[in-house]
C-alpha cells in the first residue's frame, strides 16, 4: 500500500474536482517525485505482480502532526506570540480530512481493495488557508484568551514556489467499492486538535529538538 497525495494533479481552477481518472500534472519537485512514485508502484504490479494499492489523499489534520504543516504552525504561533505566516494573500484552497478517517480508509482499502487500484479519498473540506487561521485563531480566543486577539498575530508572506491555486477531491469511487465515509466532523475535530496542541507542548518541544525544526520555512534553501 502506497499512501500518496492529491499534489500530483497538479492546480485546479475555481471548480472542477480530482478523480482516479485526473490526469497526472505535477508542478513542484515533492509533487513530481509523489507522482514519480505512484508509477513505480504501479510498475511492480504489471511487471511483477505484487499486488499494490495507492492512496490519494486530500489534506490531514489532527494531533501528532509534525510542527512546520499549516494548522500546527498557526496553533503553536499564535500561543507562542509569534507571527503566524501565510501565504500570498492566503486565498490558496485545500480539502482537509481528520486524520482518523484516512485510516479508516486506508483500512478498507487493505481488507477490500481491488490490487492495482487507486482510490481518492477527500474530507469535501474545501477551505483556504486564510479560512483555516480564522477558524483557529477565533478557536484560541475562547480556549486561551490574550490581551489582543490572535488575528493580530497574522502575516502574510512570499508565496511558496510552486503554490497550486487549489485541490479538491471526488471520492465516488472509495465510498461505491468500499463503502468508505467521513464519519469525524470538521468542527468538532479541528477544535479537539487545537486543545491537543494546547496540552502538549511538551511533544511539540521534543519533536523539535529531536529534528532539529527551528520554525523556519522547509522546502527553500538560502
Amino acid at each position: 500500500m502506497h499512501i500518496s497525495t492529491y499534489e500530483v494533479f497538479g492546480s485546479l481552477g475555481k471548480s472542477g474536482l480530482f478523480n482516479e481518472n485526473s490526469n497526472y500534472k505535477p508542478m513542484s519537485p515533492y509533487s513530481a517525485t509523489k507522482a514519480a512514485s505512484d508509477h513505480l508502484v504501479d510498475s511492480w504490479f504489471h511487471t511483477f505482480g505484487l499486488p499494490t494499492l495507492v492512496s490519494n489523499c486530500c489534506n490531514n489534520y489532527g494531533p501528532r502532526q509534525f510542527p512546520d504543516k499549516l494548522i500546527p504552525t498557526i496553533i503553536i504561533n499564535s500561543i507562542n506570540s509569534n507571527p503566524i505566516p501565510i501565504y500570498g494573500k492566503g486565498l490558496n484552497i485545500r480539502d482537509w480530512l481528520f486524520v482518523e478517517d484516512h485510516i479508516n480508509a486506508l483500512l478498507l482499502m487493505a481488507v477490500k481493495g481491488n490490487p492495482c487500484s487507486h482510490y481518492c479519498i477527500g474530507g469535501a473540506k474545501e477551505k483556504s488557508n486564510l479560512d483555516i487561521c480564522k477558524i483557529i485563531y477565533n478557536l484560541l480566543d475562547n480556549l486561551k484568551p490574550q490581551k489582543s486577539p490572535y488575528s493580530s498575530l497574522i502575516q502574510f508572506v512570499e508565496d511558496r514556489p510552486g503554490h497550486d491555486f487549489r485541490y479538491g477531491i471526488n471520492s465516488a469511487l472509495i465510498i461505491k467499492e468500499l463503502g468508505w465515509k467521513t464519519f469525524f466532523k470538521f468542527d468538532q475535530t479541528i477544535k479537539e486538535t487545537v486543545i491537543w496542541y494546547l496540552i502538549n507542548q511538551d511533544w511539540v518541544n521534543f519533536v523539535k529538538k529531536e529534528s532539529g525544526y527551528k520554525g523556519e520555512r522547509l522546502g527553500i534553501i538560502n
